[in-house]
């Protein structure tokens, strides 16, 4: 059977998060990461920052803190750390694409005049984007290592072109 693929854009701390539930719910998730490690804003904060919630507020659902961090608002690196934990602990590298760059996302397969027409965005069947009818997502992604850029369609089958 073959799992549904799902894009997911940065691996930062909601990215991580939207990861690991689509695999719960048994979709096969492509993360797709500008940089070469996870984290998003906290791979790029000083080293000072400090979280601006106390750890109860900030955390995942289902991973707790290590014991080891007992500070109320942990440091940069025990963040970091938290999140290194958190991809490893559900197996999420697997799945995030380093050195990717999402470019664009287009939603196709409805003219912009049908889709105003919808009463949400769920449309009026309750199905997201109409889902079922030949809709569907393309996602224009950049290699930031060797300077291809990818189109992954509905399905994720890709077009490779060489940036000239």
């Amino acid at each position: 059977m073959d799992r549904k693929r799902v894009g997911i854009v940065g691996a930062g701390v909601s990215g991580l998060a939207a990861c690991k539930h689509a695999l719960d719910k048994g979709f096969s998730p492509v993360v797709f990461e500008a940089d070469d490690t996870i984290g998003g804003v906290w791979a790029h904060t000083l080293q000072s920052t400090r979280l601006q919630a106390p750890t109860t507020s900030f955390r995942f659902s289902d991973l707790a803190w290590p014991a080891s961090v007992t500070a109320t608002y942990p440091g940069h690196g025990e963040v970091m750390e938290y999140l290194r934990l958190y991809a490893c602990e559900f197996d999420l590298l697997k799945c995030i694409k380093f050195s990717s760059q999402v470019l664009g996302v287009e939603y196709f397969g409805a003219t912009e005049e049908e889709i105003m027409e919808w009463k949400h965005w769920s449309g009026d069947d309750g199905k997201a984007f109409r889902a079922g009818k030949d809709g569907g997502w393309s996602l224009k992604v950049k290699d930031l290592k060797i300077g291809t850029v990818e189109v992954f369609s509905s399905g994720f089958s890709h077009t490779v072109h060489r940036k000239a």
